[in-house]
């Protein structure tokens, strides 16, 4: 059982172990032959990189495992099935998948991320989001008489929580009461936003508000300065994001000087 589950987890992780040292430590000697023990190294730093612990029971699953897979692989050579052609596709398609990811690897170990970047990008992200958030609500309907007469309804003390959980067609408000929550006012479509802006705390829109969507009836609930997390707390999110960024960018270029006929 612990070795079909090992074989199941380490499936991948074998593909990194394609071309190794000859001269090396013996891990044992199967039907003459060495096995290296660079072998069971590798596949124990692939693990290690998964974030998978090395224990010693794990430690001497690899070691079957590598064992194993010797037995198996002399038995494939006997029959001749390294001249099929299939598999020297999949092979082919494991060399272009191992040498690419070092080409990857290779490229974002020596153009890293620096804190400058990340601090330039944090601040970006500070002046965009920066001032006042605004929890708002709204009711959303199709046409503009429906719109009218909830707004009638509201004046004579009809509640905004109960119509918008009622009529209004937003699935995501309208179960909450039409409450949208803390937000940015420039994340909304551009007339929900100047509409928002101008209201008072606890007033709603005097007159329906048309979007793409369709006809709004807003109340502004409440105003704070936005709450930006500090640079240390989302450093390593930027810097995740700056590196993906920047390898897709080296894909690009290499792509743009490739010349495909």
């Amino acid at each position: 059982m612990k070795q079909k589950l090992l074989t199941g987890l380490v499936a991948a992780a074998m593909l990194g172990v394609m071309a190794l040292p000859a001269t090396a430590q013996n891990l044992a000697i199967v039907n003459g032959k060495a096995v290296p023990k660079e072998r069971a190294d590798a596949l124990k730093q692939q693990l290690e990189r998964s974030g998978r612990p090395i224990t010693p029971d794990i430690e001497g699953q690899i070691k079957e495992e590598v064992i194993a897979r010797e037995i198996f692989m002399q038995e494939a050579q006997k029959r001749g099935l390294e001249a099929a052609q299939d598999y020297k596709a999949q092979m082919e398609l494991a060399r272009q998948t191992i040498l690419i990811r070092e080409l990857f690897a290779d490229y974002q170990k020596t153009n890293p991320v620096t804190d400058a970047e990340i601090k330039a990008e944090y601040d970006k992200f500070a002046a965009a989001n920066a001032g006042k958030e605004y929890k708002a609500s709204h009711i959303l309907v199709e046409k503009e008489d429906e719109a009218k007469a909830i707004l009638a309804a509201l004046k004579k003390g009809g509640k905004f929580e109960d119509i918008a959980k009622k009529q209004s067609k937003d699935p995501g408000s309208g179960t909450r009461g039409g409450d949208l929550g803390w937000a940015n006012p420039g994340s909304y479509v551009p007339e929900f936003t100047e509409a928002l802006v101008k209201l008072e705390k606890g007033k709603t829109t005097p007159a329906p508000v048309k979007s793409q969507f369709g006809w709004h009836i807003i109340r502004l609930d409440d105003t704070r300065e936005a709450e930006l997390p500090k640079l240390d707390d989302v450093k390593p999110q930027i810097a995740q994001q700056l590196q993906q960024q920047k390898l897709m960018k080296f894909q690009e270029e290499l792509r743009a000087k490739a010349k495909v006929e």
